[in-house]
């Protein structure tokens, strides 16, 4: 009997302890650069966008308002992921890397994805600052993977109720000092963008990173969602500060939230500077709500 229990046993922990990672949602990033050779940027970027996927246009807009129906290919956009992560429940993820247009390289793309209730990846945000790829791999690189959360919210509305508070606390300490803040709360594996540099990888390259922002921004937060598990979780929001000769600038902020043994922590934060902006930003209605990113 006791036998026939340990089999019974080592047959079933595979199943039970099914590896979790970014694997799906690398191939679903693929499939869609595939498409944006075969189909154009218009008709990939529509075919593989949630319903509620946003652009910053340079407002965030809904992605099927943007690109309407598909129009001819046009100079070929090409992009490859070489950093991946994915919630621990398997319905949230992300990836990132350099993209060129027309053989020209051009900076890094940055993607969040979500599985929908039919098991496709669409994605829910996409874009990015001009990062120099000048060092970037080559296309068939290996993609590295973010460690995987260490703590479950149980739930997509404790997760971002959880995020709240978190953003809340950064936004108050980054109205006089961002380096200090962003600091205070990104993960020791975290990535900060948003200068012409390449994505840093290093905390001594975050903190260079860091240094390139204004001294004091203030943030407002716009929308994003959670994975069912409550352990990763997207944002975005608008962003305002004061240039060293005294104008008003003004961008966006995109963020992935990790729910690690310390607390919720930044994998990833990138600043999106945008042309002056005459009345108050508004998130897409479909998209402003926080809610589950998959099934």
């Amino acid at each position: 009997m006791r036998n026939v229990l340990l089999a019974t046993l080592l047959l079933a922990a595979p199943a039970l302890a099914a590896p979790v990672d970014p694997a799906p949602v690398v191939a679903a990033e693929r499939a869609f650069a595939a498409d944006g050779l075969e189909l154009g940027v218009q008709g990939a970027f529509l075919k593989h966008s949630a319903p509620e996927g946003i652009v910053f246009q340079p407002e965030p807009v809904l992605a099927k308002a943007v690109f309407g129906a598909p129009q001819p290919k046009g100079r070929p956009l090409v992009w490859w992921p070489l950093w991946a992560g994915i919630a621990r429940s398997g319905d949230l993820g992300f990836t990132t890397g350099p993209y060129t247009f027309d053989g020209k390289p051009r900076a890094y793309y940055f993607t969040v994805w979500a599985r929908q209730p039919d098991g496709q990846w669409r994605w829910l945000y996409d874009g990015g600052p001009p990062s120099d790829m000048t060092n970037a791999a080559p296309q068939g690189s290996d993609v590295a993977y973010a460690r995987l959360a260490e703590r479950r919210a149980g739930s997509p509305a404790r997760a971002m109720a959880a995020v709240a508070r978190a953003e809340i606390a950064l936004h108050a300490a980054a109205k006089s000092d961002v380096k200090a803040a962003v600091l205070a709360v990104v993960a020791d594996d975290g990535r900060i963008v948003g200068s012409r540099a390449a994505p840093p990888t290093t905390r001594a390259e975050i903190e260079t990173e860091l240094g390139t922002r204004p001294a004091a921004i203030a943030y407002a937060p716009l929308g994003g969602s959670a994975s069912s598990a409550g352990d990763l979780a997207w944002t975005y929001g608008a962003a305002s500060w004061t240039a060293g000769d005294g104008s008003a600038q003004r961008g966006h902020y995109v963020r992935i939230w990790r729910n690690d043994k310390a607390g919720w922590r930044l994998l990833f934060d990138e600043l999106l500077a945008a042309p002056p902006l005459k009345t108050p930003p508004t998130a897409p209605e479909s998209a402003a709500t926080a809610s589950s990113g998959g099934s």
